[in-house]
Order: structure tokens, then C-alpha cells, then sequence
């Protein structure tokens, strides 16, 4: 694919989104991260979680690196539980990001993964990476910078939990 699909104003740029096979391998660049899309409806609204990274300082999607020895979907139940207190196994897998990163455009991807919650979960507490959770409907303004590549994966990924 040429061209990106977004770009935040830091110049990274969410480049491809590929629904393929959770034990797909991509030989063009490493796959170091595992980020969570979490819808709730509300008031026939959905609403997807975001967490306000103090180093980032911006509400993005749950996720982060994937340790060593674990699989993606390891990293996205435990960054998920880690960064908003939602503890979750069942999630569905909604594809791969592909992003161009930093001034050295540096390539990498995230698996993506998706989850459905029947209520708002309210068991976070703020902690050395994370200061606050929320649901966001897409229009509301948030206090605070929202990292539009996120918002975008969000949305790519409720795919796999609609119906």
C-alpha cells in the first residue's frame, strides 16, 4: 500500500492494516507490540477505552511491547490488565498494523486484538505509566491530545467483535 492511512502529528504513520492469520509472519519488519481495542455500548453509542500514557502524554489504545518468551496475545491480556485493570482472556484478533515510526521511519508492526465488554469496567487504578482511563465516543472532546493512528486501529478492530 502506498501513502498512510494516518499520520499523527509526530510524522509516524499507520501504513497498512492487514486481517490475516494471528500466526502470520511478516519478513519486512519485527512485530514488537500488542495493543487492545475495547468497545462498550452505551446509549446506543459505542464507546472505546483509551488510557492517558503520562510519558506520551495522550489517550491511546491499551498495549504495549511484548516480552520475551510471550506470545502477542499474552502481551494484550497483560498490558490490558497492567494499564486499565480489565482483566481479559477472550480476546478476538483483528489483524496486524503496520507503522513507519520516528525520524529514522523506522517500520514495525502491532498485532491488534478486540474485545466486546457488556459495562464500563471501573477497576483502575492510576499507576507510574497510566493517569486515567475512558470511554470515548469518538466526538466528545477529551482533556488531553488523542493519538489518532489509535482511534483509527480502534476502529479497524471493532470489526472483528461486530455482529
Amino acid at each position: 500500500m502506498s501513502g498512510a492511512m494516518a499520520r499523527d502529528e509526530a510524522g509516524n504513520e499507520l501504513t497498512a492494516f492487514h486481517r490475516v492469520a494471528e500466526r502470520a509472519m511478516f519478513s519486512d519488519a519485527p512485530t514488537p507490540l500488542a495493543l487492545v481495542a475495547v468497545w462498550h455500548r452505551h446509549a446506543h453509542l459505542d464507546r472505546l477505552l483509551v488510557v492517558f500514557n503520562r510519558y506520551r502524554q495522550c489517550w491511546e489504545l491499551p498495549g504495549g511491547l511484548i516480552d520475551p518468551g510471550e506470545t502477542p496475545h499474552q502481551a494484550a491480556v497483560r498490558e490490558l490488565r497492567e494499564e486499565s485493570g480489565l482483566r481479559a482472556g477472550d480476546l478476538a484478533f483483528a489483524g496486524y498494523a503496520r507503522f513507519v515510526l520516528g525520524p529514522e521511519r523506522r517500520a514495525e508492526y502491532a498485532a491488534v486484538y478486540a474485545l466486546r465488554v457488556t459495562a464500563p469496567h471501573d477497576g483502575f487504578a492510576p499507576n507510574a505509566e497510566i493517569a486515567a482511563i475512558g470511554w470515548w465516543d469518538g466526538t466528545t472532546p477529551m482533556k488531553g491530545r488523542v493519538q489518532n493512528l489509535d482511534v483509527l486501529l480502534g476502529r479497524l478492530a471493532r470489526e472483528a467483535i461486530s455482529g
